[in-house]
Order: structure tokens, then sequence, then C-alpha cells
């Protein structure tokens, strides 16, 4: 069990990186980089931690209680690293420990590009 506490949220950096599937195509640059997140989540480990993540009590998770994905630690850490490069989570460290969450501009970002917008009466 963990001694972690509820930090306050501060303002996210994740910016919503393309407009809704649904209104246009993407550009370049937007494709790469909504590719980029689902690559990430693309991994059956890493959407296990990201979920591990998002679902935890209190929004964050230290390392220690998501590491039981049937791999090694320093596997984790690579799968961890990976979410954090395509902007998925952020991180901070305590003392030993690192801790992870998902910052709620994320889900807004992804649910923003797999909105469909209502059609035209």
């Amino acid at each position: 069990m963990s001694n972690a506490k509820v930090l306050p949220l501060l303002e996210p950096d994740v910016e919503p990186c393309c407009p809704p599937l649904t209104e246009r195509p993407f550009t370049a640059t937007e494709a790469e980089t909504a590719a980029r997140m689902f690559k990430a989540l693309g991994d059956p480990i890493r959407l296990r931690l990201f979920s591990s993540v998002a679902s935890h009590e209190g929004g964050e998770a230290c390392v220690c209680d998501i590491s039981d994905v049937g791999v090694s630690q320093p596997t984790v850490s690579h799968h961890l690293k990976k979410l954090k490069e395509a902007g998925l989570l952020t991180s901070e460290r305590r003392g030993t420990w690192v801790y992870y969450r998902v910052e709620p501009s994320v889900f807004a970002a992804m649910g923003q590009l797999l909105a469909t917008t209502a059609p035209a009466a």
C-alpha cells in the first residue's frame, strides 16, 4: 500500500492534437501526432498500464502499484516512458518512487478526436 496523497492538478499542458476525425482530413502533422498516441496505446502492456494509472484511486499511481503486468520492471519502465513520450502520461518523482497520472486534457483530446459531429438537419 502506498502513502500517496492527492495533489492539486496543474494547468494541463496537453492540447487537443487534432480535429474530430469526421470534421475534415488530417494534415500530415496532425496524423503524425494522432498516430504516435494510437501507436503507444496499441501495445497491450501499455494499454494495461495506461488503464491502471487512469483508474487508480486519486487519479495517479506509483510505479510500485501498477508494475504487475507480467513483464519485468525494466520493461514496465520502458513502456511507461513510451506513454510519456506520446504525451499520454505525466510523472513526478517523490523520493525513490515515480508517480504517474493522466492529465484531464489527455482524455479531452482523445474524446474530441473520436467524437462525431451531429448530422445537419
